[in-house]
């Protein structure tokens, strides 16, 4: 006898660097479908066509193997502080700023910097308002939306929306729920923005394309929210306590909370996704230091030289270069990587303990600033690979890491919309 196949439920559409992916997801939150469709060159990471065709691309290959009639509601997300301005007939006029790309206009980040409230995301070289702000000003913007909301309209959605996640680095207040007054003083003009919805709130009922490829007509539009809480969503991290590791370039916190918490001093903001608070900060440690002071092709090797039992102690501070944001917020503060040990597997291992004291201080210091304790701790990245690592930050933890239920994404975003139908149904 053939097992039940699972119904999907929620479709999550995720945009990144890399091209774009789509996943459905059933009732318990297990996927039950996933489709991707890389950019072809670096170029398409840049252009909202090409955004555009690699999304409906992975769509229409996930509607191929994956029946999407039960679906209830859809969301994307997109990467966090990209942002686009459309003409009037709602065609981008060609003009992108990344998620990485600097304000153009220092007088912008002046401004910026002195009407924000002290401690605020939206200031800064790198914020989504500076740019937001740039982009309005240029011939031919009407409007101004961030990378998610773009395709959330090219899929049928109406009028201009955004997600508070989105929204949250262009200067909206979570507080209040709208756009505040210091943003127009700033320099923006608010009636260029998206209206905002919380993350995963239901919009409109779907229309347009994904009809087309057999969404039912009962099914929503939800509001996404950004790659960054998509990808913690996505691990199956759900409840207060709950934590989420990721060892990539560099090591970046995330933990459920019941309450926000921001220290500017100390780089950490919070996203509100559905009933938790996300906290966090980024190190500028990582695999990056690895990677330059190791290299790739070594590590399988000296990892499996190394016993996470017998601590070296060294008190190493992985850094290329002096400066750090979390958990020590010191521009100047200086790498400590000596003394070098003669062998490179007790060099590589002196920098996995000096990585995971690091990861261990970033979560001493939320909960010094009112973070709830850590209950579960899960992982993503390239350095979550790693056995021999993944042992030693579970002896500093205190605490067994748990797998992650996925690394996509896309499957977080539907996570989000399957949150809202539980609770719509509850």
């Amino acid at each position: 006898m053939n097992a039940k196949i699972s119904q999907a439920v929620a479709l999550g559409i995720d945009i990144g660097t890399s091209g774009a992916r789509a996943s459905a997801i059933d009732r318990a939150g297990n996927p039950v479908g996933f489709a991707s469709a890389p950019f072809e060159t670096p170029d398409e990471m840049r252009q909202p066509r090409c955004w555009w065709n690699r999304v409906a691309e992975a769509i229409e290959r996930l509607a191929q193997t994956t029946d999407l009639r039960s679906v209830e509601g859809v969301a994307v997300d997109g990467t966090s502080g990209t942002v686009l301005s459309l003409n009037r007939a709602d065609q981008p006029t060609g003009q992108v700023l990344m998620y990485n790309d600097p304000c153009p206009d220092a007088a912008i980040i002046d401004s910026i910097a002195k009407e924000a409230p002290v401690g605020s995301t939206a200031a800064g070289a790198n914020s989504g308002l500076a740019r937001a702000i740039y982009l309005s000003r240029l011939d031919d913007a009407h409007t101004v939306v961030h990378q998610a909301d773009w395709i959330l309209m090219k899929l049928g959605c109406p009028g201009h929306v955004s997600d508070e996640n989105n929204a949250l680095k262009s200067g909206f207040d979570l507080e209040v729920e709208r756009w505040p007054e210091w943003v127009e003083v700033a320099g923006m003009d608010v009636s260029k923005l998206p209206l905002v919805y919380r993350a995963g709130e239901r919009i409109a009922p779907v229309g347009g394309f994904l009809q087309k490829v057999g969404l039912p007509s009962s099914a929503w539009f939800h509001a996404g929210t950004t790659d960054g809480c998509a990808s913690f969503l996505a691990t199956g991290a759900s409840t207060i306590g709950d934590a989420v590791t990721a060892l990539g370039s560099t090591i970046v916190l995330k933990l459920a909370s019941d309450a926000p918490i921001n220290a500017a001093e100390y780089g950490i903001y919070s996203h509100r996704v559905g009933r938790f608070w996300l906290v966090g900060g980024a190190s500028n440690s990582g695999g990056n230091v690895v990677r330059a002071l190791i290299g790739d092709d070594r590590l399988d090797d000296l990892t499996e030289k190394i016993d996470p039992s017998r601590k070296l102690g060294l008190d190493f501070y992985p850094l290329l270069r002096p400066g750090e944001r979390f958990p020590i917020n010191d521009p100047q503060y200086p790498p400590r990587l000596t003394p070098r040990p003669a062998d490179d597997s007790e060099f590589f291992q002196a920098i996995l303990e000096g990585m995971t004291e690091i990861e261990r201080l970033g979560y001493q210091r939320l909960r010094e600033l009112g973070a709830p304790t850590l209950v579960s701790l899960r992982t993503v990245g390239g350095g979550a690979r790693n056995h021999v690592w993944t042992s030693m930050r579970a002896q500093a933890m205190g605490i067994n890491t748990l797998a992650a239920r996925s690394v996509e994404a896309a499957v977080g975003t539907a996570a989000l919309v399957l949150s809202r139908l539980d609770n719509a149904s509850a």
